[in-house]
């Protein structure tokens, strides 16, 4: 039980860090970010949608309550990956990053499950 303790706030460490860093560069719109997102076509106003939601998210994680509101993060960044993914994928650009972060999303989960 303890292992798993561990092994969850780790990994939910790993994507709560990775999501408010990711939130704060969406919602100053870094510049590579912009060129990014310029590049695969993607309008500019994502940048402030998935910059709060993934915000949200990131705090939600981390937060032990809202057990609702937590399911609702761990599916939001579920559907991120995999969009992001799925675009990398559509436009000849790097797409390891975002299925390596659903890997570890679903080990979050995983062990989230386990010690309930």
């Amino acid at each position: 039980m303890k292992r798993d303790k561990i092994l969850y706030w780790v990994t939910t460490g790993l994507i709560s860090s990775a999501m408010l860093t990711s939130a704060f560069m969406y919602l100053t719109k870094h510049d590579a970010l912009v060129a990014g997102f310029n590049a695969i076509g993607l309008p500019l106003y994502f940048l402030a949608i998935l910059g709060v939601a993934k915000l949200a998210g990131a705090v939600m994680l981390l937060v032990p309550a809202w057990d609702r509101l937590k399911e609702w993060a761990y599916a939001g960044f579920a559907f991120t990956f995999i969009g992001a993914a799925w675009i990398h994928l559509a436009t000849g650009t790097p797409w390891m990053a975002p299925l390596v972060f659903l890997f570890v999303l679903a080990l979050s989960y995983t062990f989230r499950l386990r010690i309930r």
